[in-house]
């Protein structure tokens, strides 16, 4: 793909779940000479350097994922903005990397997904959040629309005045969004599917109509759907065969046109 050549990239990368942490820095360094060259000349040692006190897996997870956020700085244009959406486990370590690849002055917010639904543990506070952490490729340029995005109501509608309660109040940086329900209209059967109102809320605040919103793990093809459903142009890519199959009924449902491109 040419560079620059996307507004949005939203991405649900596996959140390399299961292991166990040993110990290790979370720093990152800047360096003058003979660290990694990256993106506007800038040198400096790379997270997965600084991570390799954690076991294999942690390791690799990192390996696998560090070259294609450095692809997606090179995709994004100048207004583009980049949704990195992980849980509790990487989001911080992501936080890192991301500083060091876009620079801490393209960090515009970290968002939290939180919902309630499923198991509770008893042993400590049950887990009902998700982190996106929000990059753009240039602070003094970047598109963002809020007045597009769909409110939602003010918990105490009582404090406000009646226009402002039937208006609804603009979302903040903690999302409060079921998720997908087992029994719903929008479920496929993919296990890490997200909702649609999550991502309209990306690419309402993120793309004009017309832009192009890429995902790179596609998934249950969500991110098309909605995006399709905005009219922009979108792009996904994904090398499982089941999510392949369960994207490309969701859009022909959903009477979508596309083109299927790639090996199979």
């Amino acid at each position: 793909m040419p560079a620059e050549s996307v507004q949005l990239i939203y991405i649900d990368p596996p959140f390399n779940t299961g292991r166990t942490q040993k110990r290790g820095a979370s720093t990152t360094k800047r360096v003058e000479t003979g660290g990694r060259v990256g993106f506007k000349g800038r040198q400096y040692e790379t997270v997965r350097k600084i991570v390799l006190s954690y076991d294999d897996e942690f390791a690799d997870y990192w390996a696998f994922l560090e070259p294609r956020l450095e692809e997606a700085w090179r995709l994004l244009n100048e207004t583009g903005t980049l949704y990195l959406h992980l849980d509790y486990r990487e989001a911080h370590y992501a936080k890192v990397l991301l500083d060091a690849l876009f620079g801490r002055d393209c960090f515009l917010n970290e968002i939290i997904w939180a919902y309630d639904y499923g198991g509770k543990s008893t042993k400590r506070w049950p887990s009902k959040h998700d982190t996106i952490l929000v990059y753009v490729k240039d602070p003094a340029k970047y598109y963002f629309n809020s007045t597009e995005v769909d409110r939602e109501p003010y918990m105490a509608p009582g404090l406000v005045t009646p226009e402002k309660a039937e208006l609804g109040k603009l979302p903040t940086d903690v999302w409060w969004h079921t998720i997908v329900s087992p029994t719903g209209k929008e479920k496929t059967g993919y296990p890490t599917q997200k909702p649609m109102g999550v991502l309209r809320r990306v690419i309402q605040a993120s793309s004009k109509p017309g832009d192009v919103v890429l995902d790179f793990f596609a998934g249950s093809g969500t991110t098309g759907a909605t995006a399709a459903s905005l009219d922009r142009e979108f792009i996904l890519i994904d090398q499982n065969p089941e999510s392949i199959d369960v994207i490309t009924e969701r859009l022909k449902k959903a009477d979508v046109p596309f083109e299927l491109v790639g090996e199979g």
